[in-house]
């Protein structure tokens, strides 16, 4: 089937309602221009309700209004991102066929699957940031700890009696953690699960006694007082932690990257495409209910990153967690 017929999809953006007054299109001429001139198939290449797929339909709607084209949104679930993935690398590059990257796709997969099947920087013309995802450092309540510091002393004196949980083995959650380790020499145990629905029950109930992973799957949690937060890899102070310090606060800055997601085009699309997109990206970004809707779900508004630049970012974390890799040995189920 070609990624362009719309079967099984959800069209624009439904009960995401943004404003859209002060997006204008920037394609009024698109008989003249050629781009685009027909809808744009946004391919996400997870199920339905997770962080990316809501990100996607937070964009498609003020995309959609400032490109002048209907912009369908595709969900194509499978290994972890990367079938998705692969099949917009092999797309024609011709501006119609996107797919929203995430560090799992983009980062994760190509560093622990040996037959993923596409290259992220080489295979993609990576476009724009669509937000960033904090990661915290989040305990269960029930554990006698409310620092880092008193976390790490904790697992020193408890070497291996701390259980970690994350999305499955070679995700973001086992990679952050395998820096955390490096960096701080402690030695905790991993436990993988199937995605981010059954890692938050596992935080939950106390299978897995911390996380360091996207913050916006336990924030409600965390404000809730289910569990605590100890550390969040951010720029700065989080408006909704604003007690929890940064991992640089703590002496790890090392530790302070967050996660992002963004839009990519298959490797060789025009130029002047790509940049008719980044602006379209730029423009639905700055918009004042982009803002507060990404603030209202603990994401951080995507700052103004070049294309050129936001692939160098992803070659030098291709770098950073390639080492963790190697070092941990870690090679995806």
């Amino acid at each position: 089937m070609h990624p362009t017929q719309p079967t099984r999809r959800h069209i624009l953006n439904a009960g995401l309602g943004l404003g859209l007054a002060g997006l204008a299109p920037l394609a009024a001429h698109a008989a003249e221009d050629k781009y685009p001139s027909r809808p744009i198939t946004l391919v996400v290449p997870f199920p339905p309700g997770g962080s990316v797929d809501i990100m996607a339909r937070q964009y498609s709607e003020p995309l959609s209004s400032v490109l002048g084209v209907p912009i369908v949104v595709e969900n194509r679930a499978g290994a972890g991102g990367s079938v998705a993935s692969q099949m917009v690398a092999r797309a024609k590059p011709d501006g119609y066929t996107l797919v929203v990257s995430s560090q799992s796709s983009h980062l994760a997969n190509p560093l622990t699957q040996p037959k993923v099947g596409y290259d992220p920087v080489k295979d993609f013309e990576n476009i724009a940031i669509l937000g960033r995802q904090p990661n915290a450092l989040v305990v269960h309540s029930s554990l006698p700890i409310k620092s880092f510091k008193e976390f790490i002393d904790y697992a020193k004196k408890n070497p291996g009696k701390l259980n970690y949980g994350s999305g499955g083995v070679g995700s973001m959650g086992q990679l952050n953690v395998e820096m955390l380790k490096a960096a701080t020499g402690v030695f905790t145990t991993h436990i993988p699960y199937r995605g981010g629905s059954p890692l938050i029950t596992a935080v939950l109930s106390n299978e897995v006694q911390f996380i360091l992973d996207n913050l916006v799957i336990m924030l409600p949690h965390v404000q809730a007082g289910k569990v605590r937060a100890l550390a969040v890899a951010a720029d700065q102070r989080l408006p909704q932690l604003p007690d929890v310090p940064t991992m640089a606060e703590v002496g790890y800055p090392q530790l302070n990257l967050t996660s992002w997601t963004g839009l990519a085009a298959p490797g060789g699309t025009p130029d002047a495409i790509v940049q008719t997109l980044y602006k379209a990206v730029r423009q639905a970004a700055a918009s004042p209910a982009m803002q507060a809707s990404l603030k209202e779900r603990g994401v951080i508004a995507p700052e103004e990153m070049t294309p050129a630049a936001f692939e160098k970012m992803m070659s030098e974390r291709l770098v950073k967690f390639g080492e963790v890799v190697r070092k941990a040995g870690i090679t995806a189920e």
